[in-house]
């Protein structure tokens, strides 16, 4: 199966997970406001990795609350997305945005002093 295949593949997942997040009625869910960062299937889209973060909540209270969704989540993933197999779905937690906080508030707290660069002689020319 052709690469850009598999990725359009995993970008209507993740625009269809959106859509079901939001009719989900576990409180678990709904009340953290979860989104979905990323889709990735393997290249057979037997399983399928999905990328969530959440705002507000118990990140274990969430991560039960998507397993617990699961099946509904993919039932309607089957109805929505018309393929042969519809894959099975493992939920990973999405740490990039607070890693790239964490890396943002390391570089605030450096001090960087301008120094001149100061010339060797090392310019081609001959003294």
């Amino acid at each position: 199966m052709a690469k850009y295949r598999r990725g359009r593949i995993n970008d209507e997942m993740q625009k269809e997970m959106t859509s079901i997040l939001r009719r989900v009625k576990d409180p678990r869910i709904s009340d953290s406001f979860v989104s979905i960062t990323a889709v990735d299937c393997t290249a057979d889209l037997k399983y399928a990795k999905i990328y969530y973060s959440a705002l507000r909540g118990d990140a274990k209270e969430v991560a039960a609350g998507l397993r617990a969704a699961g099946g509904f989540i993919r039932r309607e993933l089957a109805r929505t997305l018309n393929l042969r197999i519809t894959p099975e779905l493992t939920f990973l937690p999405d740490t990039s945005i607070a890693y790239g906080a964490h890396i943002a508030s390391i570089l605030e707290t450096l001090d960087i002093s301008e120094e001149p660069e100061e010339n060797d002689g090392e310019d081609g020319e001959d003294a």
